[in-house]
């Protein structure tokens, strides 16, 4: 790791456990929620997807001569309680916490890995590749709200409602992990409100392509 700057075991770590806790969720979230088989299958590749990004974090740890449970433990409390205080209550809610709700979170993973050795960036970015949830989420919720519009306010709720609650837990996890909150810092610069705007921004056309109204 001489190439590797302090924090990117916690930035591996927390990626793992993303990716696994977003694989387990999803799995959830086809068999409580998915109105049809199709869907089933579709957000079950989703989550397929997820463990084989799990996969590669592991074995990444794990050639860095870090233990992945190791890696991962200082992230559990933190993502358990987001996705505890974002249970989605029906299939587009799913969606939405799929697509917006991981989305802002992945974002911010990926300003960190700006100031990672180049192995770990590339492999990051694999990581972070939409693998199509994009196209998968908005079609479907696109079509929900086209066909009862009221669906659109309660769902901009919902996902701004998960952006809050991302960014306090990215708070509590800055302040545990001050070697992780350095690399954003670093990815940010002397300016680290334009990184924040970055995220909005993101965040405000994901939001769009649903056909929700952005929220903060």
């Amino acid at each position: 790791m001489s190439d590797s700057p302090a924090g990117v075991g916690d930035l591996l770590g927390v990626l793992a456990y993303a990716e696994l806790t977003a694989f387990l969720r999803l799995a959830e979230d086809a068999t409580r929620h998915a109105p049809s088989l199709a869907d089933r299958a579709a957000l079950g590749d989703l989550a397929a997807t997820e463990y084989a990004h799990f996969r590669l974090l592991h074995d990444r740890l794990a050639s860095l001569g870090i233990d992945p449970e190791e890696a991962m433990a200082p992230f559990v409390g933190p993502l358990d309680d987001w996705h505890a205080q974002t249970t989605p209550g029906d299939w587009l809610e799913a969606l939405v916490k799929a697509y917006a709700g991981t989305g802002i979170a992945l974002d911010f993973y990926r300003e960190a890995a700006a100031h990672v050795d180049a192995e770990t960036r590339r492999l990051v970015e694999e990581v972070l590749v939409d693998e199509g949830r994009s196209q998968f989420a908005v079609e479907r919720v696109g079509a929900a709200i086209k066909e009862d519009p009221t669906q659109s306010g309660r769902l901009a709720l919902w996902a701004r409602r998960m952006v809050g609650e991302a960014l306090s837990q990215g708070r509590h996890v800055a302040e545990a992990r001050p070697e992780l909150a350095k690399l954003l810092v670093e990815a940010a610069g002397e300016d680290i409100t334009r990184m924040f705007a970055r995220l909005t921004e993101a965040h405000g056309r994901r939001m769009a392509a649903m056909g929700l109204t952005p929220g903060p």
